[in-house]
């Protein structure tokens, strides 16, 4: 997962792209395997959820996603996404 989240004039832009097959029920079907896609995701700063989403296998392969939130410089942004299957992957910057 890469995440960028840089900060100005009291609002912080980031963007995560998450990296995932993302196999769509069809193509499972096709290929003879489970489904797997990215279900839910979560931005948390120091504890505090700033993005939430669910999401369905409409996301592209490595999905890439954008938002804004209030924040500022020097905190840590946790970026967490989990999967039909469960599993789950996390990542931490520093907001810039």
């Amino acid at each position: 997962m890469k995440l960028k989240a840089k900060a100005k004039n009291g609002i912080v832009k980031a963007k995560v792209m998450m990296k995932h097959d993302m196999i769509t029920y069809d193509q499972a079907k096709k290929k003879g395997v489970k489904p797997n896609f990215i279900t839910y995701v979560t931005a948390s700063v120091d504890g505090k959820i700033v993005y939430e989403v669910s999401t369905s296998q409409f996301l592209s392969k490595n999905p890439i996603l954008k938002y804004k939130f209030r924040g500022e410089k020097g905190k840590k942004i946790t970026m967490t996404w989990k999967d039909l299957l469960g599993n789950t992957k996390s990542s931490t910057k520093k907001i810039k």
